[in-house]
């Protein structure tokens, strides 16, 4: 299966690409694209978006969850520790809920630590989906 999100990866995106490799889809491909062509990428590639504007697991749903916790709760309801995992990545993603879990500030100051840091995006070419 083909995963299309967009670029410049931040908590919610990394935690749910890491989701969907280990336990939904391990040999599905990711694309990373500018977050107005997920939608277009959708129709065309058949893939399935997530974390932006069109997806099919938007960045917020309308119960008010972030991609990750969406994907866990259609995918790995029945693990717990996805599901504790899922509460934690909502309240790193969504500022209004930094407070939801100890670790939440955690993650979020990691996450925001590793775009300072780290190159992934200039790696990843659009027309280059990320595979196994």
């Amino acid at each position: 299966m083909t995963w299309v999100t967009k670029r410049r990866i931040k908590v919610n995106r990394a935690a749910t690409a890491w989701l969907i490799r280990r336990f939904i889809d391990p040999d599905g491909t990711i694309m990373f694209v500018e977050p107005e062509e997920v939608a277009k990428a959708q129709r065309a590639e058949g893939a399935t978006g997530f974390d932006a504007p069109g997806a099919t697991y938007p960045h917020q749903d309308a119960d008010g969850r972030c991609s990750f916790e969406a994907l866990v709760g259609e995918h790995c309801a029945d693990d717990p520790a996805l599901v504790a995992l899922a509460r934690i990545v909502r309240g790193a993603d969504f500022r209004d809920q930094i407070n939801s879990t100890p670790e939440s500030a955690g993650l979020r100051a990691i996450s925001a630590r590793t775009r300072l840091t780290s190159c992934f995006d200039c790696s990843v070419n659009s027309s280059v989906p990320l595979s196994k």
